[in-house]
């Protein structure tokens, strides 16, 4: 079959390299030439979209590149709206959303049903471009990501290994995915997740920034994280504010998924180069 992925980044280019593996044609959008059979198009140019392939299955995994000049609003809400208005039907279509769409800061578990009410401004353009989504693509799954880490993204390794201090309440959840379960999270919703359907995409093994960190450190060989509370003069950054546990309950029950990396600890040793034992 054809295969379709729209925003060929860290977690679209290894959802396109399992379609690959397993004998797929696989199409990817991109500004400029790369590995793959190539179709060439800013999403935000309408006019470069006209001539979107025909395809069987489309993921869709485009974020922000911050050097760009764009807006958030603008990639992901006008853009997907361009695609949308272009794009032959497939008969799949997966898009990459985001955990930040949930709002809730009490600790609590949070399943596809919850309340959406993001406090931050990012989260509340993930759930415009999720209506958007929704309106013109009904029957599209959603699959709302956890944050996502691997070889060459480590959160914070650069402050850790400089051994300069977090500013973070080090008891709050921190809820992640691994980018190659991730990636096979996506083909997993593709071959049996229903029409319409919203998952959460999380190893559903929420750990504390403190446990997190202290294993990073160790793994670099870094000395242990410094927390530092925030206060008036350095609050804290908007992504650390959020206190949820990101339950996985569809993933791992409607679509029978069984992760290569359960938890931070296996991901971490996975993707830290000469990780210690």
């Amino acid at each position: 079959m054809t295969k379709l992925m729209i925003g060929c980044g860290y977690l679209g280019m290894r959802i396109a390299q399992l379609w690959r593996e397993q004998g797929d044609d696989v199409i990817v959008t991109s500004r400029q030439s790369g590995p793959y059979q190539v179709f060439v198009c800013d999403i935000l140019d309408p006019a470069g979209l006209e001539k979107l392939p025909a395809v069987d299955t489309v993921a869709y995994a485009v974020a922000l590149d911050r050097t760009s000049g764009q807006t958030m609003r603008a990639v992901y809400v006008d853009g997907l709206r361009n695609v949308l208005r272009h794009l032959p039907k497939p008969r799949r279509f997966v898009y990459v959303s985001s955990s930040s769409v949930y709002g809730q800061s009490d600790g609590a578990w949070v399943h596809e049903d919850a309340a959406t009410e993001p406090r931050e401004e990012s989260g509340r353009i993930v759930l415009e471009a999720e209506n958007v989504l929704r309106a013109e693509l009904p029957e599209a799954m959603i699959l709302r990501f956890a944050g996502i880490y691997g070889p060459g993204r480590l959160l914070r390794h650069k402050a850790i290994v400089a051994g300069e201090p977090i500013v973070a309440d080090a008891d709050r959840w921190l809820n992640l995915i691994h980018v190659m379960d991730g990636a096979r999270a996506v083909l997993a919703a593709e071959a049996r997740g229903r029409p319409g359907s919203i998952i959460n995409v999380s190893d559903g093994q929420p750990t504390a920034r403190r446990d997190f960190y202290v294993e990073l450190a160790r793994l670099l060989g870094a000395p242990p994280p410094r927390f530092v509370a925030p206060s008036a003069e350095v609050p804290l950054p908007p992504h650390e504010q959020s206190n949820r546990r990101i339950g996985n309950r569809r993933l791992a029950e409607e679509l029978g998924f069984a992760f290569t990396y359960p938890s931070y600890r296996e991901g971490l040793a996975g993707s830290v180069p000469h990780a210690a034992g």
